[in-house]
């Protein structure tokens, strides 16, 4: 089944194409979904679904149980291709339901119209997936010689790649009544879980001064320039975090249960392992990952801090302190246009390629830039189906870090649209390299920020600026999956509270950012509204493993850029149909080399580096 939205802190969408002026942003403009359908109650819709689930049952009537014969007979090759053609005909179609179902129930989760629609159509969506449910699961189970022989038909070459892909999941494969349990359990079981989490965050509010803010808007005032403004923020945070602690905790808790059932009898060794498979990355990589991170925590973490406390004037900085501007830094509002103007020349210097796919994002209403209330927080890029093309949605508020974040997210808009010409079965990149363009085009950005910086106190606050969200991205989300991993270890051993889920929090914030930051009251509760611990486990290391690829990847481009273009570019259109090796090979790169993160790490220390000189 088409995949859901990968968040990377949150999702949200809107009905119809308009925009929202504000007095100093310009005018920021709402996505328009009718490139996938007209309105939730559109006969389109309606008549898209039911072609659905026709065409699933006539699939299923086809081939259940006929895979088998059918890879033994003449003209094998050719039949087979041709049975995973209408599959892949059938998945363009439940993906763009899929898409817009989700992209309009993220618009506004507490809207119960919007929650209706979207609950329904997940049902359906479950039970026409159990109709198809069979294909992947027989294609398994044909025994490699006979498939090794088929393979070799000039008419499997498109999809040979996706059939060696999904036979790695064969020794973790069940009886085919027990998944059919575990897909049609998911409705109510893990897809509950998540919904319920959503609506949970959407819906809380934060007092402020008398004021009743969403948590976007409150989780901005924490880059604000006054100290007592982000105390402020942090505390109403905690406030509120902590009436809602008793919920948070039992979702936590009944997912890494559910994870752990899942685990054990489909027989993965690691806690990990699953997301590792789906991530097409293997352990011993990730691990390699991990241990070079944690090593490099006192050239990151620890010296950017303390000398960020020493700029502030301070001893040490407060936890609502981590993220503050410098006092020198640029604190105009940037408009609109502005963002635009800057990632579309960033994206331009590269390749003009870049900025024509990335254009298309802003004139054609494939982009989602103000907060709304009841929009669900942070930023992602969704791909939906090849057919169509890929949204866009930033909670845009008009800081560099904001500029940043769409330049990130339409590196991701632009990956997709290039990928799509692998087709429904293979467009969709795995998760590690699906970071590669997005962090990519953060770099193309800042870069040219910091050409254009106008002095040394411009050069020093964006450099600054961009070690931050790096060590955000590298030092915070390993420290991330090292919490996720004692969560999930340690509620294998019984329900954890909350003041548990707190100290191992805890456990892991002091070691990765270090002694120069110190934690106020309730900041133990912050893991609680972190999306990616909810919707897909494990999925931070990806984030790491992206921003250390792209140090790697611009530092090739800045010493020989002859050439460069063409393989980053062959590397966006593989999609999903090459391994991590393959796509990595071209430039030289092994990730399986622990010297490879150095190269990445590296860089972020030469940052700093320059940092403390100036």
């Amino acid at each position: 089944m088409h995949e859901p939205i990968r968040y990377r802190a949150a999702a949200g969408g809107a009905d119809t194409q308009s925009a929202v002026e504000t007095e100093t942003l310009g005018v920021l403009p709402e996505w328009d979904l009718t490139d996938l359908f007209p309105a939730m109650e559109s006969d389109e819709f309606a008549k898209a679904f039911a072609e659905a689930e026709a065409q699933a049952d006539r699939f299923k009537k086809s081939y259940q149980g006929k895979l088998a014969a059918l890879v033994e007979g003449a003209d094998a090759g050719a039949k087979l291709a041709a049975s995973i053609a209408e599959y892949e005909t059938l998945q363009e179609i439940v993906g763009r339901i899929a898409s817009y179902a989700g992209l309009t129930y993220a618009g506004d989760t507490v809207d119960p119209v919007r929650a209706k629609f979207y609950g329904d159509t997940q049902d359906r969506l479950t039970a026409l997936g159990t109709q198809l449910l069979f294909f992947e699961l027989e294609l398994n189970r044909i025994d490699d010689g006979t498939m090794s022989t088929v393979l070799q038909d000039e008419s499997l070459l498109h999809f040979g790649p996706w059939i060696v892909d999904l036979r790695k999941e064969r020794p973790f494969q069940l009886d085919d009544q027990i998944e059919q349990l575990f897909h049609e359990k998911s409705v109510t079981g893990r897809s509950a879980w998540n919904r319920l989490f959503d609506e949970t965050i959407s819906g809380l509010r934060f007092d402020i001064d008398g004021e009743s803010l969403a948590i976007e808007p409150t989780l901005n005032m924490l880059v604000n320039p006054d100290e007592s403004v982000r105390h402020a923020a942090h505390d109403a945070l905690v406030a509120t975090f902590n009436e809602n602690l008793r919920t948070f905790s039992l979702i936590t808790n009944t997912l890494a249960k559910d994870k752990e059932i899942s685990d054990r009898w489909r027989k993965f060794d690691d806690i990990a392992d699953s997301r590792h498979l789906a991530n097409r990355v293997e352990r011993p990589v990730v691990d390699a990952l991990e241990a070079s991170v944690k090593e490099a925590y006192p050239q990151l973490s620890h010296r950017y801090y303390a000398l960020k406390a020493k700029w502030m004037g301070v001893e040490y900085l407060n936890s609502w302190d981590r993220n503050a501007p410098l006092p020198d830094a640029d604190r105009r509002v940037i408009a609109w246009p502005e963002a635009k103007q800057t990632v579309l020349e960033a994206y331009g210097k590269f390749d003009p390629q870049m900025t024509e796919v990335a254009t298309r994002f802003f004139d054609k209403g494939w982009i989602d830039a103000p907060v709304r209330p009841g929009k669900s927080p942070g930023a992602f890029a969704h791909p939906t189906v090849p057919s169509v093309h890929p949204y866009v949605l930033v909670n845009y508020q008009g800081k560099v870090r904001d500029v940043m974040t769409l330049a990130h997210e339409l590196g991701h808009g632009v990956h997709q649209v290039l990928a799509g010409g692998q087709g429904a079965l293979m467009a969709q990149t795995p998760l590690t390299l699906a970071e590669t363009a997005s962090v990519f085009g953060e770099m193309l950005t800042f870069r040219s920020l910091l050409n254009n910086a106008e002095d040394a106190e411009a050069r020093k606050s964006l450099l600054a600026s961009k070690v931050e969200d790096m060590l955000n991205t590298v030092v915070r989300q390993i420290a991330f999956y090292s919490f996720e991993r004692k969560i999930h270890a340690a509620r294998r051993e019984g329900e954890l509270t909350a003041e548990q889920i707190g100290d191992l929090w805890m456990s892991v914030q002091g070691d990765s950012l270090g002694p120069a930051i110190r934690f106020g009251p309730g900041y133990e509760t912050f893991w609680c509204y972190i999306p990616h611990f909810i919707h897909s486990p494990f999925y931070v290391y990806a984030y790491a493993f992206g921003d250390c690829l792209v140090n790697s990847l611009y530092g090739l481009y800045e010493k020989t850029p002859d050439g460069f273009v063409e393989k980053y570019f062959d590397m966006l259109k593989a999609g999903g149909s090459k391994h991590h090796s393959e796509l990595l090979a071209p430039f030289g790169l092994d990730a399986t080399d622990p010297a490879f993160w150095s190269i990445g790490l590296n860089m972020i220390s030469g940052m700093i580096d320059e940092l403390e000189a100036l």
